[in-house]
């Protein structure tokens, strides 16, 4: 078979998006008024669609869009996000995503994008391309019988306070809140005007799915200025003799402070009928568990890798970050694509990153310096794997100084 590539025109936008459902596996149908939202926020020159020679239908899309990560430091580089990849069962094994990806990862170099982000749906694909997985996500379930919360928690002891706000309030402070958040958090992505809007049920993502309301809890300091916003739903389960057994779910918990953290899940844990609550995807070392008296009462149910990561401008990306101790490291760094290989100077120091003739202290793939790059590998663990290949004694200890960061990275979102 064969199949013809290219970025999509709008009016073939009902055809891609039928075909993201059936590579998803998600028959629900979709209304005109979901294309026309859709078509809103859709860049078409970033939407590619492969369609089949003989009968014109989409067999493959894939889709990318800006996005800003914030990286160790506080600087936010330029993103290309991949999303809606998919492959019609029909046309797998045909080189399909390896078209649209080259073509992908070339037009976002020409963009001036220094990174491609994406959450990887299956582990073995993405490696290929020269994806790392770079941040990891946690879930826990919390049996607050167990926890040792006090239910009678009347509010945080530090002279601030938390509110229960409206979807209208939470759509004004959300984003105010995660721009903060993100300006101190590495790993985090920028969320545009869609995202807060789905979330809020301002916009549905697709009609046939529909929308579960949500509650928002907004926590202000002892000044009075807001510094963290939970958004949860709770199930109405019962038991038969009418005891209640609600299991609350965090959609999404942004907390500027410790502070603000620690009030916001107490509070949570404190609700009245709320037997169980799951947390949502979190930081791999996230301070929940052990912020419970009991942390045993925080089920792990979620530990795997997120979002993954493709470099694509070395000296430019390796420049934004800050270090933790001083170094130089010579970074030999190869990838089949031809979009970032080379071999790289980086002076931790000076914050600085050049080509080089220099010897190379480290070897390694584009894909494993995605995985160092935002802190949370380990140099001498991926060499213990054959991963990176240590030329000079040493520098397997000194990058993982120099890379590592005293907090995990975290991505909060799916996209």
């Amino acid at each position: 078979m064969s199949a013809d590539i290219r970025p999509i025109a709008e009016s073939e936008l009902p055809e891609w998006l039928r075909a993201v459902n059936t590579g998803f596996l998600q028959p629900a149908p979709f209304s005109d008024s979901d294309v026309a939202q859709r078509a809103k926020y859709t860049d078409f020159a970033r939407t590619q669609g492969a369609f089949d020679a003989v009968t014109g239908r989409c067999v493959a899309t894939f889709r990318s869009f800006a996005q800003e990560l914030t990286v160790p430091g506080g600087a936010a580089v330029p993103a290309s996000a991949v999303t809606n990849v998919s492959v019609s069962p029909t046309h797998r094994r045909q080189g399909l995503l390896t078209r649209m990806m080259a073509t992908e990862l070339r037009a976002a170099k020409e963009r001036g994008e220094v990174v491609s982000t994406l959450i990887a749906a299956e582990y073995p694909i993405y490696g290929r391309y020269g994806y790392g997985p770079a941040t990891g996500t946690a879930e826990w379930e919390i049996d607050i019988a167990r926890s040792g919360v006090d239910p009678r928690w009347s509010g945080p002891g530090d002279g601030g306070r938390i509110d229960l706000i409206d979807v209208s309030e939470a759509r004004e402070a959300g984003p105010l809140l995660h721009e903060r958040l993100r300006a101190v958090s590495h790993g985090t992505v920028s969320r545009n005007t869609r995202w807060w809007n789905v979330v809020t049920g301002v916009e549905q993502q697709f009609s046939a799915r529909g929308y579960k309301d949500k509650f928002y809890a907004l926590y202000r300091d002892a000044a009075g200025e807001p510094a963290g916003l939970a958004m949860y739903s709770a199930d109405e389960h019962w038991t038969d003799a009418k005891i209640p057994q609600i299991t609350l779910t965090v959609r999404d918990l942004i907390a500027l402070t410790p502070d603000a953290e620690r009030a916001l899940w107490r509070f949570l844990c404190s609700i009245d009928w709320v037997m169980k609550v799951r947390t949502g995807y979190r930081a791999p070392d996230d301070i929940v568990p052990l912020l419970l008296p009991d942390p045993r009462a925080a089920r792990p149910v979620t530990t795997a890798d997120f979002m993954w990561l493709r470099l694509l401008d070395v000296e430019r990306v390796l420049a934004a970050r800050t270090y933790a101790v001083p170094g130089v490291l010579v970074l030999e760094v190869a990838d089949a694509a031809g979009l970032a290989d080379g071999r790289y100077r980086l002076d931790a120091a000076a914050g600085t990153c050049v080509r080089t003739e220099d010897p190379a202290d480290l070897r390694l793939d584009v894909s494993v310096l995605g995985s160092l790059y935002l802190g949370d590998e380990s140099a001498v663990r991926l060499a213990a794997l054959g991963l990176v290949t240590e030329e000079r004694p040493g520098a397997l200890a000194l990058a993982d100084a120099v890379f590592r960061t005293a907090r995990r990275p975290w991505c909060p979102d799916v996209f």
